[in-house]
């Protein structure tokens, strides 16, 4: 057998063709004895027993089983340095057999992670044990390998002559393990991505909860970027060499705050020169990879060139420039940085962190739409609802429009005030289905259908037959709810009518309130019309309410116990109407309004006594 010597060395076919005598390298050398005991123990393993180990049969029974596994077999002598390798363990390391001999494996793998620790053990207890190690050898394929191997102490005559272990390559194994550990790694990340970043449709909040969740998982500084409105709101072109973005989020790992505070801060400009990392990733829609880069190297690719000692103060060596990239549209990027002894950048890292800001770019795009639209549809509200029309000198006005905030669109809530012939006034509250810009395009058409209808002398009942037949003509898809009451000071009348609205409120002295009863009708826009008319005298000493359903409704509460709460809330009517408003809408919110809220409060006085200014928002 290569490498394997029996009771002299004349009698070992291995060791003639090697020349090499076992003895030469046991530490301390070994005897012809000790290493007969080697060949019965061996010999023992294989199932050969007693003097037959000596037969030349069983010699080559011996020599075909060890030289024609697959499986690679080395003894070591005490000392842990190689008496033996078959041909199967010559191959995996790329090392001859002869040269095995009688060194350790560190000498002869000096890349491979030899578990000595464990080989030490096995020749201290006797008791076998089984190991994975990993490392470089000589063989090919080139790049990392794994081995499985099982060890098994020798004896003979109760002295300890050796250790035996068995070799099996797992490569491919536990690649195929890693691959299933990243991908399940990836999945569950980008399952966190989902339910992590885009809670809301504010636009900071979704890039900081994106750059929260890179730093947790793959970095150590995170920034993410969003294309600047170049010349918006007193914002500077950028130089033609530069590519200007808006910074939304920094996040950084614990204890780091000292090194992120020298970085461009969210709410700033920073201008990225052309060639440099972040350009190139935007155009070319892949991550860009700057892994311990040299400082010539590092001054190319950072925003500029005098921010390389910033970047390097604070200990930043690797830098990957994710582009955020959706619809097809490059929206902004991801900048994620590594410091001190952290490693740099693996492929698997880029890919993960790739996925993840294709995922991410969906939720920052998403915000930055509804920011888009939301401005828009709040600029036309504020537009249209900056005041009512003025009413009368007899009636006095307090209005709010209060928005549900950044997580629900801007819907199509509005209030109005009509000065119509013989002193009256009509007043109107209502709130058009849905959210969006669409929602206040169509709430201003109603608002305009009404004051055409309310100036043709008809009773607050036939005005909205009249505005939901014409608005179903003119093909206005959403329908709306509307509450009108016709004042009439002259008569000393109040008529109301509704669409499909909640009742309005009326507050008296002290704390009595209650809720006017109104039939109401289907709301504006079916085409069903059924509209009545409802007439009370009218009460100088009270304050009428008018309100949108943001004001009341409540999810999991029944709308009856929300109406009840608002007439427990505890206005009184001598109270100036502009803070009656603002106490009404204080006492009912109490948290961020699931819907858009308008309140209207109109305060009739007596004859002769002018009624103060309209309040507006």
């Amino acid at each position: 057998m290569d490498g394997f010597r029996g009771p002299g060395a004349s009698r070992d076919p291995g060791l003639e063709r090697t020349g090499v005598a076992l003895d030469e390298y046991a530490d301390p050398p070994m005897m012809v004895p000790e290493v007969d005991a080697v060949t019965g123990a061996v010999a023992r393993l294989v199932g050969v027993e007693g003097d037959d180990v000596r037969e030349a049969g069983a010699y080559t029974v011996l020599q075909g089983l060890l030289d024609g596994t697959p499986a690679a077999v080395a003894v070591m002598s005490p000392s842990l340095r190689y008496l033996y390798v078959n041909p199967a363990l010559a191959r995996m390391n790329g090392v001859s057999a002869e040269e095995h001999l009688g060194r350790s494996i560190g000498e002869v793998l000096p890349e491979v992670d030899a578990k000595d620790d464990i080989l030490r053990a096995v020749l201290s207890d006797g008791v076998a044990r089984e190991a994975t190690s990993t490392g470089i050898t000589h063989a090919g394929p080139p790049g990392r390998r794994w081995w499985h191997g099982a060890y098994h102490r020798l004896e003979h005559e109760g002295v300890v002559v050796g250790l035996a272990g068995v070799i099996l390559e797992v490569s491919e194994s536990r690649r195929t393990q890693m691959e299933l550990d990243a991908a399940r790694r990836r999945l569950a990340f980008l399952d966190a991505a989902a339910t992590r970043v885009g809670t809301t449709l504010d636009l900071v909040e979704t890039c900081e909860e994106l750059a929260e969740l890179f730093v947790a998982e793959l970095g150590d500084v995170a920034a993410v970027d969003v294309f600047a409105v170049e010349g918006a709101n007193g914002t500077p072109h950028a130089p033609e060499d530069m590519v200007r973005m808006w910074r939304a989020a920094l996040s950084h790992r614990p204890g780091m705050a000292e090194q992120a505070a020298i970085l461009r801060r969210p709410g700033e400009n920073v201008d990225y020169q052309q060639g440099s990392m972040v350009p190139r990733a935007l155009s070319e829609r892949s991550p860009v990879v700057v892994n311990r880069a040299s400082d010539e190297e590092l001054a190319r690719e950072v925003s500029s060139p005098d921010r390389l000692a910033v970047f390097r103060s604070v200990g930043l060596h690797s830098v990957v420039a994710l582009p955020l990239v959706a619809r097809g549209s490059a929206i902004g990027m991801v900048t994620l940085a590594r410091h001190g002894a952290v490693p740099a950048f693996s492929t698997e890292d880029v890919v993960l962190a790739r996925d993840l800001a294709r995922r991410g770019a969906i939720s920052v795009d998403n915000a930055r739409r509804y920011a888009h639209e939301h401005d828009i549809a709040l600029a036309l509200q504020h537009a249209l609802l900056a005041a009512p029309d003025a009413p009368h000198p007899d009636i006095e006005l307090a209005s709010r429009y209060r928005p549900a905030g950044s997580s629900v669109e801007v819907g199509g809530d509005w209030y109005d005030a009509v000065a119509l012939s013989g002193g009256r006034t009509l007043l109107a509250v209502g709130d058009v289905m849905g959210h969006g810009v669409q929602a206040a395009v169509e709430m201003s058409q109603f608002r305009a259908l009404l004051r055409v209808q309310a100036r043709s002398d008809l009773e607050p009942h036939e005005i909205l037959a009249a505005v939901d037949r014409t608005s179903t003509k003119a093909g206005i898809e959403r329908v709306a709810s509307c509450l009108l009451v016709l004042v009439d000071p002259d008569a000393g009348t109040v008529t109301f009518a509704s669409a499909g609205h909640l009742p309005p409120l009326l507050v008296g002295p002290g704390d009595a309130a209650e809720l006017v009863d109104v039939p109401v009708g289907p709301p504006l826009g079916t085409g069903f019309g059924g509209y009545t008319s409802v007439r009370r005298r009218s009460q100088p000493e009270r304050v009428l309410v008018m309100y949108t359903d943001g004001l009341v409704e409540r999810r999991g509460e029944d709308i009856g116990e929300s109406l009840q709460r608002l007439t427990h809330v505890g206005l009184n009517a001598e109270t100036p109407l502009v803070r009656l408003v603002d106490t009404l809408i204080a006492r009912m919110i109490t948290d961020k309004p699931e819907d858009d809220i308008a309140v209207l409060a109109a305060r009739q006085h007596p004859p002769g006594e002018a009624a103060g200014p309209v309040a507006g928002r």
